[in-house]
């Protein structure tokens, strides 16, 4: 009887015997390096150590459509921000909360300075199909102000939209404030990595007024489709999961062209990350920008570890 039929011979249960063996340890192995590919992407916060730093400091993505209650799921947070003594963000937020200054420059960057109207830049029935739609979600009529930048109504409609349709959001709890009025409490510096000059020019004058146009027009004719990846961008960043936030935002329907990628991104991680040395040198610091900001290859945790420094995911 040949080996490889008889069912009771030796060679034959040996030789199954192995590859049952092999396969499960492939099947572990496979498992194995799923969990770890698992962890490492549903982490928002991480270590930063060596390359000169006496102590560590730590970094955080945040996202300004999350509830606060996040906070107490994110492992090692508490001892992140017990272990350091400084606390930056995007920006300073108790100058945000300056009603005064915000106010002037809402102002000075939510209008045109040319002759350019926004009703100009539609046709009637779409102009008429925008203003329904702003007067119905944010109580604005654009005839009270003629010269607003798309831009403005673009950038408020996500926030009211999502507020109305996702409960359980309080736009005043927001985690960028949170780690602040911790920090100020507790008698620790709190800085920006930008001005609010800086993010309101970025904001509202880095796409022309037509482009602006066209992004707010996509964004209303997709507005059940854009509600929808507004929700599963915030889901993935309740389960921590930075690649699925990366792969929800580059299939956005009305995604951002490569420049202003570049300008609203990858720039803004390049200076960012030039400057974090020096921060970190002067005291272990905890950082919160914004968690589409650290992921990828021009993402903050790898332009970071290709300065020297070894970034981990705190577990």
């Amino acid at each position: 009887m040949s080996p490889t039929t008889q069912s009771t011979g030796f060679p034959a249960d040996e030789h199954a015997n192995n590859k049952k063996q092999f396969i499960m340890k492939k099947y572990l192995g496979t498992l194995l390096l799923f969990c770890v590919a698992i962890s490492a992407n549903a982490q928002l916060l991480w270590r930063i150590s060596g390359n000169g730093l006496t102590e560590p400091s730590y970094i955080m993505g945040t996202h300004h459509l999350a509830s606060l209650s996040i906070k107490d799921s994110i492992q090692g947070l508490q001892t992140a921000l017990d272990h350091t003594r400084q606390v930056y963000g995007e920006l300073k937020m108790s100058e945000m909360q300056d009603q005064t200054k915000a106010a002037a420059l809402m102002q000075k960057y939510m209008t045109t300075e040319t002759d350019t109207t926004f009703k100009s830049l539609f046709t009637d029935e779409e102009y008429e199909l925008i203003n329904k739609c702003s007067k119905e979600n944010l109580m604005f009529d654009i005839a009270m102000l003629p010269k607003v930048k798309p831009a403005f109504l673009s950038n408020n409609l996500i926030v009211i939209l999502y507020m109305k349709h996702v409960g359980g959001f309080n736009p005043q709890e927001q985690l960028d404030t949170y780690f602040q009025t911790q920090a100020t409490e507790k008698g620790k510096k709190t800085e920006g990595l930008e001005t609010m000059d800086f993010q309101m020019d970025l904001l509202y004058n880095q796409s022309s007024l037509k482009r602006q146009a066209e992004t707010l027009l996509c964004f209303i004719n997709n507005i059940d489709e854009n509600i929808e990846l507004t929700k599963k961008l915030t889901s993935a960043y309740m389960a921590q999961d930075l690649a699925a936030m990366e792969k929800i935002s580059d299939g956005e329907l009305c995604s951002m062209t490569p420049q202003e990628k570049t300008n609203m991104i990858d720039n803004r991680n390049q200076k960012w990350v030039k400057a974090l040395p020096e921060i970190m040198k002067t005291a272990p610091t905890f950082i919160a920008v914004g968690a589409l900001h650290l992921p990828g290859e021009n993402g903050v945790l790898s332009l970071l570890k290709k300065q020297g420094y070894t970034v981990e995911p705190m577990n």
